[in-house]
């Protein structure tokens, strides 16, 4: 019974005096930093490449840091006097003034030397609480369990809000100022400006695709459909091998690595084996038919050469998922785990109708589950800042049609892809119909007409760009060698290489 007693005696004290933890923060920090840049400006670039007002976990604070950032980047110099006529005259800090408390802070300030520093414990603080938030939605909701967020749902959204926290130091979104979104397109300006071919996206490595849309462009969602036999996967693979074997790393201010030429890229392969797609890259780059890769029907020097090749190729920032029937939310969560431990600049996913929906409703149509893929693909795009290359299949009309080049309306469950995409290129051969209509007698008098249409059309490849937001549409004439299964610029420069619709 005393045991019992004593128990209930410190259950009682606990619960006289309760316990509760304040969320982090650092007041001194904050002033001391802000003193530091009121006195002598230059602190302020030392901490703003990674240090935003909403990191403050005073409202004064950030305001005063917002309006001493404003002054500073319009050439002016901040400092009590100037400060204090952008913030209300009748706020108080204690008994202070507003005027009084600026001119407090930096009377108070702290050497530039250790401006950094406390910016740094600013910004992990910001963190924290933001972790502190996360933590406590993610608790709540499990605690309440809504019907309409079963937990894989709370899953995925939880690791989307830390990516994001990762990413940029914040992940409430919400509405940028136009301010900020004219320095983005600066940016991306002067990036198109220093980067190799001038180009304001990726380039794909082939330059008269990247002379009309200008290069892949960070967040687009690029749709590339045909039918089977055309080489939309061939095409991928190409593209994706170029951006991964151009890749060059830019060190950035803040110590992380950022692409300066071609980039890492994620692949996920839903319908070929992730050694099926090495066989086909492999081929490609060392010039050797995949056909007698697969056999074994190579000489001593192809066999050097695809060893030449794969030692090199082993070193390329190219990531393959072969998982079938991969959903949405299982390739976004892997997407942003790539991003997070190797980069990512690329995505290219093969292909769209192999995909499931996340809902795993039964009663959803088709049309409806592609329309969520299609709006989730585009939703990563934005999320990770990459483009994303999407493949899709047609559906048979085209085939019934005299004129085989498809139309927009030709795209399977087309109505999503064709909304969601900010690119839709078609990828078309005419040798693949022409080859199918040769006369099975030679001496047939139409033989040789069927020759010179053959000799016309064999190794190029059209490849018609549908739509594109950025630009005009129109069709790009490219080489295909079917035998290496490779798309490269036409050799013949006399040959119209682009007709604009």
């Amino acid at each position: 019974m005393k045991d019992v007693a004593r128990k209930l005696a410190a259950i009682s004290n606990t619960e006289a005096t309760p316990h509760y933890r304040e969320a982090p923060g650092n007041i001194e920090a904050e002033q001391a930093l802000l003193g530091a840049i009121l006195v002598n400006n230059d602190a302020y670039y030392r901490v703003s490449d990674f240090l935003k007002p909403v990191h403050f976990n005073e409202a004064l604070h950030r305001r005063i840091f917002e309006v001493t950032g404003d002054i500073i980047r319009m050439g002016k110099t901040a400092h009590p006097v100037t400060v204090k006529t952008f913030l209300s005259a009748d706020d108080k800090v204690g008994e202070l003034t507003v005027a009084q408390y600026l001119a407090r802070l930096a009377s108070d300030a702290v050497s530039i030397i250790n401006a950094e520093d406390y910016g740094r414990a600013i910004y992990d603080l910001a963190l924290r609480r933001s972790l502190i938030t996360i933590g406590e939605d993610m608790v709540n909701i499990a605690y309440d369990a809504p019907l309409d967020m079963p937990p894989q749902a709370q899953i995925e959204d939880t690791e989307r809000r830390l990516f994001e926290l990762a990413e940029t130091g914040r992940y409430d979104g919400g509405f940028q100022s136009f301010g900020d979104a004219i320095a983005q397109a600066i940016d991306m300006a002067g990036a198109a400006f220093e980067r190799d071919g001038g180009l304001s996206g990726i380039s794909t490595g082939i330059m008269s695709l990247d002379a009309k849309m200008g290069g892949l462009q960070r967040s687009d969602l690029i749709v590339l459909a045909g039918r089977p036999g055309m080489g939309k996967t061939s095409l991928a693979t190409n593209i994706a091998y170029n951006i991964a074997a151009a890749y060059e790393q830019e060190i950035m201010p803040d110590g992380s690595f950022k692409a300066k030429n071609g980039g890492v890229v994620g692949f996920y392969s839903l319908e070929m084996s992730a050694e099926q797609l090495a066989t086909r890259i492999i081929s490609e780059q060392s010039e050797v038919s995949s056909s007698k890769i697969r056999r074994g029907d190579i000489t001593e020097a192809d066999f050097e050469k695809l060893v030449a090749c794969s030692t090199h190729m082993q070193k390329v920032p190219l990531f393959i998922d072969q998982t079938g029937g991969i959903s949405i939310a299982q390739l976004s969560a892997r997407a942003r785990r790539l991003k997070r431990q190797r980069g990512l600049d690329c995505l290219v996913v093969d292909y769209i109708q192999l995909m499931t929906g996340s809902g795993g409703k039964g009663s959803e149509n088709r049309v409806q589950e592609i329309t969520q893929i299609t709006t989730g693909l585009k939703a990563l795009g934005k999320e990770l800042g990459v483009p994303i290359i999407a493949l899709s299949q047609l559906s048979r009309q085209v085939e019934s049609r005299e004129d085989k080049r498809p139309q927009l309306s030709d795209l399977r469950e087309s109505g999503s892809i064709e909304q969601d995409a900010d690119v839709v290129l078609f990828v078309f051969r005419e040798e693949y119909y022409v080859k199918n209509l040769e006369p099975r007698d030679p001496d047939d008098p139409k033989y040789t007409e069927w020759e010179e249409q053959m000799n016309k059309v064999k190794g190029t490849a059209d490849v018609i760009i549908a739509k594109q937001r950025h630009g005009p549409t129109g069709t790009v004439k490219l080489a295909f060698q079917s035998e290496f299964t490779r798309f490269t610029d036409l050799a013949d420069p006399s040959f119209s290489q682009y007709e604009e619709h």
